[in-house]
């Protein structure tokens, strides 16, 4: 890696014109443009689509609470920057996030942004939690409503290509047994969080070519390590950074110029997945076959 940096530094001296000072690229701008933000009534996804709005966005504002959503359009109205409107979904519920992801298709026909954001943690329950489904939660909420949202979107990101999906996703991770997916054996219900958050990185190495090849950059990121957000204090656990940190760090990747396509950021930059089965091509495989019969919305 070091050599690579050093190579890279030299080449960059060596194009340069002396004398010239090196010319940071201007992030991009998301002014006229239409971001989807699920989860953005509270923490990390809020100050995300605050950000976006005051940078000239149309902000798609989610999440099941419609009092608190029209709170954040009525403080993005106030600010005279940007605009937004509030649409309700449950994620609990496949068939909610479908007519969810429709609603969307069918009033947005160019999407510029959709960051996966929506998410929760169970950390000390007694036993599995499932979705109305039947299927286990954090696994539906965090993962499998982000594949049908991106997968359903596609047509309207293409049209406004190039345009993104951020999968916000965590260093947190636990491989997924393929034959206890829904963690029905005993005390596997604790590996569920991790278990949603590899997925995320597994689904976006997988998609990201196909989505690329359609004009739309996929990565996945870690925004920031336990965040004083109200999943975080929910689960009893100490906040070891801020909303704001995790804010700067995605709407730092939601503004650069150039992504690496399927690649899992950290700290700004591509890292390694925190579990080797996100380099199994075959578990990728096997896991974008299952998300799609689970969902019944097939991939690109």
């Amino acid at each position: 890696m070091r050599i690579a940096m050093v190579a890279f530094a030299l080449s960059f001296l060596l194009a340069a014109p002396p004398g010239q000072a090196q010319v940071p690229d201007e992030p991009l701008s998301y002014t006229g443009k239409t971001a989807l933000v699920t989860g953005s009534t509270d923490g990390l996804g809020r100050e995300l689509a605050l950000s976006l709005a005051a940078d000239g966005a149309h902000v798609i504002v989610h999440g099941r609470n419609a009092e608190r959503g029209q709170a954040v359009v009525d403080e993005i109205t106030r600010s005279g920057k940007g605009s937004a409107r509030f649409v309700a979904a449950d994620f609990s519920s496949l068939q909610a996030v479908r007519q969810f992801a429709d609603t969307i298709a069918g009033e947005y026909a160019r999407l510029d942004l959709l960051v996966n954001n929506a998410g929760i943690a169970i950390r000390q329950a007694p036993r599995r939690s499932a979705s109305e489904d039947g299927h286990e939660l954090q696994f539906v909420v965090n993962y499998l409503a982000g594949w049908i949202l991106a997968n359903r979107l596609l047509p309207n990101l293409e049209a406004a290509a190039p345009s993104r999906v951020i999968n916000v996703s965590s260093i947190s991770a636990h491989a997924i047994d393929f034959d206890d997916v829904m963690l029905e054996r005993p005390d596997a219900h604790h590996r569920g969080y991790g278990q949603s958050k590899l997925s995320q990185v597994m689904m976006t190495m997988e998609l990201a070519p196909a989505f690329a090849a359609r004009g739309v950059t996929m990565i996945s990121v870690h925004p920031a390590t336990l965040m004083d957000t109200t999943m975080v204090k929910g689960i009893g656990v100490p906040a070891r950074t801020t909303v704001a940190e995790g804010r700067d760090h995605v709407m730092g990747l939601v503004t650069a110029t150039a992504l690496q396509p399927g690649a899992f950021y950290v700290d700004g930059r591509p890292a390694a997945p925190f579990d080797e089965q996100a380099g199994d091509s075959e578990a990728r495989a096997r896991l974008v076959e299952l998300s799609a019969e689970l969902t019944g919305v097939p991939g690109p």
